[in-house]
């Protein structure tokens, strides 16, 4: 008979695996098809647009000289290995933390991929409003966010659970 950490990884591994598999071969598909900084329009307010984000979020230390690669690359790991700790002292019947986190790990190991070839992330979701433009994310970071409000909804809901 599995034991519970076995029955727990089967909960939460399936959506970090098809997380990464989605966020790569998008990611490879926007690298293949589309040019450098030149938008293709898919409907009012959203375009494609590749771009490539040597810093964090909102390009965050993306001019900082090269360092700032191997310091993601070694942050995401760790941040990457405490999600996975914790996700593996979870409770069963706390599915909503084990969907949360599988989505930000998953999102958080496909970020980590891209840096670890790349040496930068892979952007090309371009939301804008007239000339006002968000700044260009990838299904890696669109997973990190829904896992992040998914996280702050079970907390409000649950605010004595123990976890």
């Amino acid at each position: 008979m599995p034991d519970n950490s076995q029955i727990k990884i089967k909960q939460w591994a399936w959506i970090t695996i098809l997380i990464i598999v989605l966020d790569q071969l998008s990611k490879v598909l926007a690298d293949h098809f589309l040019h450098y900084h030149q938008p293709v329009q898919v409907m009012p307010m959203f375009n494609l647009t590749l771009m490539y984000n040597k810093g964090a979020a909102f390009s965050f230390l993306a001019n900082a000289g090269g360092w700032q690669r191997w310091f993601f690359l070694i942050l995401t790991s760790g941040v990457s290995i405490f999600i996975y700790l914790w996700i593996n002292k979870l409770k069963t019947h706390q599915v909503l933390q084990y969907t949360a986190l599988a989505f930000i790990l998953g999102g958080a190991i496909g970020n980590l991929i891209d840096r670890a070839i790349y040496g930068h992330v892979i952007d090309f979701l371009d939301v804008y409003f007239q000339q006002h433009h968000w700044p260009a994310f990838n299904i890696a970071d669109s997973a990190i966010t829904i896992g992040a409000i998914l996280l702050i909804y079970d907390t409000l809901k649950n605010p004595h659970e123990d976890s």
